[in-house]
């Protein structure tokens, strides 16, 4: 199982995306660069913890189409069968560096996700229905006490997509980085000093939203959930946006929902209406186009269900964007959107805090909290179309 922004990465690596925030997801590369089939990844173990690290490299051969993992010689392995009841995957780890070193390994043309954990190796399984995934916010996950984490990225024929991501999860830190050709380095992901603990302090101290954390049974913090686990869960209440929506939907009652979804395209644009308990939008000739029933919180912070985003050029892009404006809470305050200003987020008393918590502990104010976090580029994410070298460096937990 791949989460909502696995999905998205590889489709919009592939298919050129689907809004202006997307647009260089699609760039070509130089007309005489040809990106090789593995490129180096340059893993530094900065976390200053003594335990060991192992990486796995897991995903979805861009070649073959088969779901497997890689080896550090950038070697595709497809899984073998799985079972029902989950049968255990092969060992897919490879040996991280130690605490103040280096080790290079490297990727082939999958859209996966580079996993590291602490300590421990993880335990994954295959379904009949191919690799299990950790799901921490189940408690009997056999990795729930686990300190990991996980990159997600895309290299293909078009370069390399690389992210930082708390979609799922907020936990153990690190940064991405792409290596161009030209020796510049990009980076994402880095949290601001003290920013790591800040967070969870942070979660604690906004009511309601404490929940969200994980701890082993020795009081160890080990991660907090995203809010759509936490509402899957009873961690946060159901009608944790409720208000927000209600309001949302009355508004646009009597007023009108402007949304322009394409940077490139600024003349395309869709009118916003409600009636009844739907909202209605046409297009520039009245003709209505696609609807949406009253959302809620799960909808909101999973940006699925009834703000389901296909991957076309009208229902989805128009969902993209009333998702990054629920749980921005800038659909109030703006009836233009998506709203470009990142000083206008988080601004409404409910809205989604865990990603405003992250958000203001990132250094560059960048990070993906939600599934289209990129809408507007606000994202934490690197790209390159010649990439020399990927980077992930892991942080200390401080």
């Amino acid at each position: 199982m791949l989460s909502r922004l696995r999905h998205r990465l590889l489709a919009v690596a592939s298919a050129a995306g689907l809004t202006g925030a997307l647009l260089s997801f699609g760039a070509a590369p130089p007309a005489d660069a040809a990106v090789p089939a593995t490129i180096p990844l340059k893993i530094t173990n900065n976390s200053a913890r003594g335990d060991a690290v192992h990486i796995y490299n897991l995903g979805t051969s861009l070649t073959t189409g088969q779901q497997g993992w890689a080896d550090e010689n950038g070697t595709f392995h497809a899984w073998p069968a799985g079972g029902n009841p989950p049968t255990p995957a092969p060992d897919a780890s490879i040996p991280g560096p130690a605490a103040g070193q280096t080790k290079t390994i490297r990727i082939p043309k999958l859209s996966g996700r580079i996993y590291f954990s602490y300590g421990q190796k993880l335990d994954f399984r295959l379904t009949t229905g191919g690799l299990v995934q950790p799901a921490v916010q189940n408690p009997s996950d056999p990795n729930r006490n686990i300190l990991f984490n996980w990159s997600e990225y895309t290299l293909n024929d078009g370069g390399l997509w690389l992210n930082s991501t708390q979609v799922d999860m907020f936990s153990a830190p690190y940064t991405v980085g792409v290596q161009r050709a030209d020796g510049g380095v990009t980076s994402a992901g880095q949290l601001k000093a003290g920013g790591y603990r800040g967070v969870f302090d942070a979660l604690r101290a906004q009511p309601g939203w404490g929940g969200l954390i994980q701890t082993r049974p020795d009081g160890t913090v080990l991660r907090a959930l995203a809010p759509l686990y936490g509402v899957e869960t009873g961690a946060l209440p159901a009608s944790v946006m409720d208000d927000y929506i209600n309001r949302v939907w009355q508004k646009y009652a009597s007023t009108t929902l402007t949304v322009t979804p394409f940077g490139d395209r600024p003349d395309t644009k869709y009118f916003g209406r409600v009636s009844g308990n739907v909202m209605n939008f046409t297009n520039t000739s009245g003709a209505v186009v696609t609807s949406f029933q009253k959302p809620d919180a799960s909808s909101v912070f999973g940006c699925h269900r009834l703000l389901d985003a296909p991957n076309d050029q009208v229902r989805g892009p128009i969902s993209r964007t009333l998702c990054a404006g629920f749980n921005r809470s800038t659909l109030l305050s703006n009836p233009n959107q998506p709203d470009p200003s990142a000083a206008n987020f988080y601004r409404d008393p409910v809205t989604n805090h865990y990603a405003r918590i992250i958000h203001e502990r990132m250094a560059d104010g960048k990070a993906y909290a939600f599934a289209f976090d990129d809408v507007g580029n606000h994202e934490s994410l690197v790209h390159d179309g010649n990439p020399a070298e990927a980077r992930l460096t892991l942080a200390p937990l401080d």
